[in-house]
């Protein structure tokens, strides 16, 4: 276990085969990509959300541009400790993330709406590492997705709730 012909590969042994780090650790760049987007998308419309909401806008988006900041280093060094290098570019967040840019200002409406579709997605791309995270009993990562989760779902739900007539 943790032996590793490819050289892309590193030889550590965490008791978790080097074809499935590979794979958590391919998924995770994933969510770091989609994290980080989220982050960016999320911090944008603080900066230029208008109306007569503005004040409750902007001080939600900046709680969740925070919390996103410090997520996208606890992701990162879950892939390093896994024995990968963690992305770190615009263009590998772009070819990997499944949120895309907006352009433009929206209204604060349709800020929520591109923000709820964002955390959504986010959950959606965690999720879909847990059969392999599972698989091979990879707990450190499966409690880290859990997180990201639950944090995700819940600020999807607030977002939504200021949607509602």
């Amino acid at each position: 276990m943790g032996k590793s012909k490819d050289k892309a590969v590193p030889e550590i042994n965490l008791g978790i085969d080097a074809k499935d780090r590979k794979e958590i650790a391919t998924g995770l760049s994933h969510l770091l990509a989609d994290t980080y987007s989220l982050y960016l998308k999320t911090h944008n419309f603080h900066w230029n959300v208008t109306g007569p909401m503005f004040n409750t806008l902007h001080l939600m988006f900046e709680t969740q541009y925070t919390e996103l900041a410090l997520a996208v280093d606890l992701i990162a060094e879950r892939i390093r400790a896994l024995g990968f290098p963690a992305p770190g570019t615009y263009s590998e967040y772009a070819k990997l993330t499944s949120i895309p840019e907006t352009e433009g200002v929206p209204k604060a409406e349709e800020m929520l709406r591109f923000l709820v579709e964002g955390q959504e997605a986010v959950v959606r791309t965690a999720r879909s590492l847990f059969p392999t995270v599972d698989k091979v009993n990879d707990e450190p990562t499966a409690d880290l997705l859990t997180q990201r989760m639950q944090l995700h779902e819940k600020n999807a739900w607030m977002l939504r709730s200021m949607l509602e007539e």
